[in-house]
């Protein structure tokens, strides 16, 4: 039987294993693999691997003749285990200290080797030659590759790709991405918003912890977790974001920031980043360290933002040639975020801990002008233990405390109001080995927390003090059967609302899923989704009653409030082999008791009577429907040489009573072109928004169209040790006058004009 290898064009042998690789890859992964120490055998995954053997080069001759590509690009060289066997062994085990980077190519490799395994007939006619890196998704429970998300649709932002589109907000960095926009609250606020969804319909974690901010109570309120010194961003979208918590019916963002490290590094391994922007006049400067000391792994991790009012392409109000121009005032920024990790590496598993803190002092471009100073402390343990017990495979926990504020503050730096969240949450999984062809994961996850937001000036409180708890529990499972790959999960969760003054309440909520996936072609793969979620309403929208200065609203909850069910269907379709690669998606979300603000018309002052100073914000209630469509398609996404990508999302989301939902997102297209080649790296893209007329009954302004053209360029040198990386990213090039239809401040801040931003980045 011909094996995989034995297809390829002109394939390159290594003489010592007869491994046969068709590109420079390929054979730099093979030299590479053999600087490192051969694996011995253990149960916990047994799958052949490539030995390199005794005759392979070093690595510092290698290093010498070919450029060294990032070991998370090209990760992906080993073969399913029929195609063939090196060194004679037949299993392998991970080695008790591998660099973390190793580590994930590993996890990734034997994952797609088992999967291959078992549907060969999907895969066996699909061209070997075409590589690309296998990117695990952390937050998903199977750890499986980015690229097999068809059941849970995912995005990972990682290496140059999340380096060109970091921003100064997690909002900013991903807007770009499909079915993603942001909500746009000046520079230091910008929440991202999946499929139409918003707030606490999608969760924000944190290492796969929740972030336990207040950004999904209000748009002017940050995300507190940083971008800069993440290792990677992943966007889950659809029922997979239900193990995190039932409110997630939007989908969820995990920034992996690897702050507990769960390997050893052979040497210290980091980098450090200095960029300068001219729109803002803009500083930051951020680096990551791991180093390992015996069996104790060591992380420490730093950013530092500072940037002035932006400048903005005309004036700042829409259609009003009189309102001011030049830059755009209370758009600043001052950010630090520090955090320490350390962990205890065995063979067993690991254990570790960390600490962090973040303090971010921004402007809201409103016509106020408030002020929010930011301060958050945080503390998380975590630990997994292999083999745990007979038949199962893992044993997770994990834990975190946070201690969350912030005060709103006025043109004279005096606080107004004070929000505060004490947090503790508490999470663990155990994953069972394949049970009657079931394999999955099942848990207990915990919450108890704090919220107030209080009056700093002895007026009415915004949202009085609440505690609320929450205990549930969750299941998710995939089977083979025939052809098909079977996926389905459950969570049943308890939550309760106890505030001081005020109603007090509790639900039980009920939420699963289920879906299959068929590889109708070879390298081609259909999956249909049926999923039904079940949300209690935040504090916020119960208990409101009180002036919100940011917003220039007065907010009022309902306490009556019933809970929010979902029920969403999605189709996907997706090619994923081959140098040309796409994906469609197309979801129907039907959601009863549907939560919104609607602002009144009225105006109230601070004791909620009649005024002039703040728009009355009334929580209501009512059925919607939430209906989108995606579509992107790649071309070399990874390998070098010239790349492309197109795009395409829409969403629309309706009362069934009539109008539409507000702030909804408008439709995009976007196209993109990039070349790589050895030390050289290039790209443009392109995205075009049309104008968005679907208001709601209380806004009054369409959003115009616009076009946001970038550009990147950079290039790496090798000093010594350290890979030098200088940057230039061009960004909004056309100086367009950009507004985001998902902004609460649409009509009166646009987002930033022509931007050149100069970096370099040192690896080591």
């Amino acid at each position: 039987m011909a094996t995989r290898a034995s297809v390829r064009s002109r394939p390159t042998t290594c003489a010592g294993c007869a491994f046969r690789a068709t590109s420079w890859r390929m054979r730099w992964a093979c030299r590479r693999t053999a600087s490192r120490r051969s694996l011995p055998s253990t149960s916990h995954w047994r799958r052949p691997i490539h030995r390199p053997p005794a005759c392979a080069p070093s690595a510092s001759s290698i290093r010498a003749r070919h450029p060294r590509p990032d070991p998370l690009k090209f990760p992906n060289f080993f073969q399913p285990p029929h195609d063939r066997t090196c060194g004679g062994s037949s299993s392998f085990q991970l080695p008790e200290v591998l660099p973390m980077n190793m580590q994930r190519t590993l996890l990734a490799s034997a994952i797609l080797a088992a999967f291959a395994s078992a549907a060969p007939s999907a895969f066996a006619d699909e061209p070997a030659d075409q590589v690309v890196p296998k990117v695990v998704v952390t937050a998903n429970p199977f750890r499986s590759a980015e690229g097999d998300q068809i059941l849970t649709p995912a995005k990972v932002l990682q290496g140059d790709e999340l380096r060109d589109k970091a921003g100064s907000s997690l909002g900013e960095t991903l807007s770009q991405e499909l079915g993603v926009s942001a909500s746009a609250f000046g520079a230091g606020a910008s929440r991202p918003i999946i499929r139409g969804m918003e707030g606490p319909r999608v969760k924000m974690l944190e290492n796969g912890m929740s972030v336990s901010d207040v950004s999904g109570l209000s748009n002017d309120h940050a995300v507190a977790a940083e971008g800069a010194v993440a290792h990677q961003i992943e966007i889950l979208r659809g029922p997979a974001a239900l193990l995190y918590g039932s409110g997630a019916i939007g989908g969820l963002v995990n920034v992996v920031n690897e702050r507990i490290p769960t390997a050893l590094e052979a040497k210290p391994t980091g980098q450090a980043e200095a960029r300068y922007s001219t729109v803002d006049k803009g500083r930051n400067a951020s680096g990551t360290v791991d180093a390992a000391f015996g069996k104790i792994a060591v992380h420490v991790d730093g950013n530092w933002r500072l940037t002035d009012d932006y400048k903005i392409p005309d004036t700042r109000v829409l259609n009003d040639p009189d309102s001011a121009s030049g830059r755009l005032s209370h758009s600043d920024t001052h950010e630090r975020n520090a955090g320490l990790g350390a962990s205890f590496v065995d063979s067993w598993g690991y254990v570790g801990a960390s600490v962090s803190h973040l303090s971010n002092l921004y402007g809201i471009p409103s016509d106020e002008g408030s002020r929010i100073d930011l301060e958050q402390k945080r503390y998380d343990i975590e630990g997994m233990v292999k083999a745990p017990f007979a038949g199962f495979e893992n044993f997770k926990f994990k834990a975190g405390h946070t201690d969350y504020e912030h005060a709103e503050l006025d043109d004279d730096g005096m606080p107004e109001v004070r929000f505060t969240n004490r947090s503790t949450e508490t999470r663990w999984e155990l994953s069972h080995q394949p049970l009657a062809g079931w394999h999955g994961t099942f848990g207990i996850q915990t919450e108890n927390t704090h919220f107030a937001a209080l009056s700093a000036e002895g007026g009415p409180d915004t949202v009085p003090a609440t505690r609320s708890t929450s205990t549930a529990g969750f299941l998710v499972e995939e089977k083979d059967l025939g052809v098909l790959r079977l996926s389905a999960g459950a969570r049943l969760e308890s939550v309760k609302r106890e505030p001081v003054t005020g109603l007090a309440r509790s639900f039980d909520l009920k939420s699963g899923s289920v879906g299959a996936l068929w590889p109708f072609m070879p390298g081609y793969g259909a999956g249909l989704t049926f999923s039904y979620a079940q949300r209690a309403p935040a504090t916020e929208e119960l208990y409101s009653y009180g002036p919100h200065d940011a917003t220039v609203t007065f907010d009022v909850g309902n306490a009556n409030f019933a809970k929010e069910s979902s029920r969403n269907v999605e189709l996907s379709v997706q090619k994923t082999t081959g140098i040309v690669r796409w994906k469609a998606n197309v979801y129907r979300n039907k959601v009863s008791d549907f939560i919104y603000g609607n602002i009144t018309g009225s105006l109230l002052d601070e004791e909620g009577n009649p005024g002039e100073e703040l728009r009355e914000r009334i929580f209501q209630q009512g059925d919607a429907t939430i209906r989108g469509a995606e579509a992107e398609l790649t071309y070399n996404e990874t390998g070098a040489g010239w790349s492309g990508r197109v795009f395409a999302d829409t969403s629309r989301g309706k009362l069934d009573a009539g109008g539409s939902l507000p702030l909804q997102p408008a439709d995009r297209v976007g196209a993109s072109i990039g070349y790589r080649m050895d030390a050289l790296r290039a790209g443009l893209s392109l995205v075009h928004a049309r104008g968005q007329d679907r208001l709601a009954s209380f806004e009054t302004t369409a959003t115009p169209s616009y076009n946001q053209l970038n550009a990147n360029v950079s290039y790496t040198q090798k000093v010594g040790d350290y890979d030098l990386t200088y940057f230039l990213l061009a960004k909004n090039l056309l100086n367009d006058d950009i507004r985001v239809s998902t902004s609460v401040l649409k009509d009166i801040s646009p987002l930033p004009g022509r931007n050149f931003v100069f970096g370099v980045r040192a690896k080591f």
